[in-house]
């Protein structure tokens, strides 16, 4: 195989460590010309409101709503693309759903509370947000999976109200996604994309209700909208490329192995696909797949264009050597296709990455339409700090916090001194005037 479909290397060899860091280096910072775009489009939506959506659809996609209220997609057209939906699509649908539905109900956290030996009542409520955005691509493919990836989590959280938003390019409706806004029990849909559905998310016009949490992926404009109005609203993530890393050892089948890579290299020629074994042997088996392969695909040109640019086929001294280099790299996916007595003691190891796949049935794509948690993963190495989309993610915790007259002194008393310790004399004489109010009082 040429040099040129997917480079090689070595941990073992000099200059591993410098190759590894160039190789997942990724400017994830957008010029200042595409900036000044977003926020144009942003001061845009917020001076004229509804005006400026119909007039974003009309140049950026090629259709021209009526008045504003056109841009909103009725619940009866959602329920009719279900209806008319393929029996084998519908039924693909429903089962995801379901199979989603039921993972996140485990992930749901109730309220608690405990009374204290000075009888003071503490405990966290947990309530869900009132109105969550989903953006959901529609520019260049669709991804009925990502409204099921989103919506059913927050609809298991308890959310009030879930909007969608969806781009429809040349004004054409993707029934598949609609119909998966039907499944997912969605409340209200417009065909409104790009930064100027962010914008309309994040503050609200007319027609568009302003929400508290914006989730979902996107194109470039997407990601740097996003980034401009955190702050007035919550966002899941910054999203980027998309990634596959798979820990593999003789007892892997290359052919699995190059079709798993293939699977995340075809979103991007930006996305990343690296294999890290120990074994120099798989290494060419999976070389030869690939090449092999690749011409049965029919996005072999942005296969290509991804491998060349951005993966890699990792000899590694041994298995655990390949866990650390996958906890330095955090993948968004990552695969572990190794004999079976060898599998816990690898997932034991993994310390970094939005979603584990155990076993050579466990193939990513699984994870991405039907196996149950969200897709919706950290990427950029992000893995280190942050999780998939969640239930979590649609609910907050509330302190609560109700001190008995008996119990109040004990705590006054520790906070008049911490206060006075920090010299705020106004925290410190609110918290004397409980403890001489009871005295007075008992």
């Amino acid at each position: 195989m040429s040099a040129a479909l997917v480079r090689r290397l070595d941990s073992a060899a000099p200059g591993f460590t410098e190759a590894l860091d160039a190789l997942l280096e990724w400017d994830t910072s957008e010029s200042s010309d595409l900036r000044g775009k977003v926020e144009a489009i942003i001061a845009d939506v917020r001076r004229d409101g509804d005006a400026a959506l119909v007039d974003c659809t009309r140049r950026f996609d090629r259709w021209a709503p009526a008045d504003s209220g056109a841009l909103e997609i009725s619940r009866a057209e959602l329920d009719t693309a279900l209806e008319r939906l393929p029996e084998s699509d519908r039924l693909a649908l429903t089962g995801a759903a379901a199979r989603i539905r039921a993972y996140h109900e485990h992930q749901v956290e109730e309220s608690w509370g405990y009374v204290d030996e000075a009888g003071n009542r503490l405990g966290q409520r947990v309530t869900a947000l009132e109105r969550v955005g989903l953006y959901v691509p529609g520019g260049q493919a669709a991804y009925p999976s990502t409204v099921l990836m989103t919506a059913i989590p927050a609809k298991v959280a308890g959310v009030d109200e879930i909007v969608m938003v969806v781009p429809t390019p040349d004004g054409t409706r993707n029934r598949f996604v609609l119909a998966a806004a039907a499944v997912a029990g969605v409340d209200r849909v417009f065909a409104v994309g790009g930064a100027q559905a962010i914008a309309a998310l994040a503050f609200g016009t007319t027609v568009v209700p302003r929400v508290d949490k914006i989730v979902g992926p996107g194109g470039a404009f997407v990601a740097e909208a996003k980034r401009q109005v955190f702050g007035p609203v919550a966002i899941d993530m910054i999203a980027g490329p998309s990634e596959i890393l798979i820990i593999a050892d003789d007892a892997a089948d290359p052919d699995l192995l190059a079709l798993d890579l293939f699977s995340q290299a075809e979103h991007d020629a930006a996305a990343q696909a690296i294999l890290l074994t120990p074994s120099a042997d798989l290494v060419e088996r999976t070389a030869a797949a690939l090449e092999r392969l690749l011409t049965e695909m029919s996005r072999a040109d942005v296969i290509r264009a991804s491998l060349s640019g951005r993966g890699a086929l990792i000899r590694t001294r041994d298995l655990d050597d390949a866990v650390a280099i996958a906890n330095r790299v955090a993948p968004e996916h990552l695969s572990i296709q190794v004999a079976p007595e060898q599998e816990q003691r690898v997932l034991d190891g993994v310390r970094h990455a939005g979603a584990v796949f155990v076993g050579a049935a466990s193939a990513e794509v699984m994870g991405d339409y039907a196996a149950g948690p969200s897709h919706v993963l950290p990427t950029f190495g992000t893995a280190r700090y942050a999780s998939p989309l969640g239930v979590y993610d649609f609910r907050k915790r509330t302190s609560v916090i109700q001190l008995s007259s008996d119990g109040v002194e004990g705590v006054a008393r520790i906070a008049a001194q911490l206060a006075d310790g920090e010299g705020l004399t106004a925290h410190a004489a609110a918290a004397r005037a409980r403890l001489a109010g009871f005295d007075h009082n008992g």
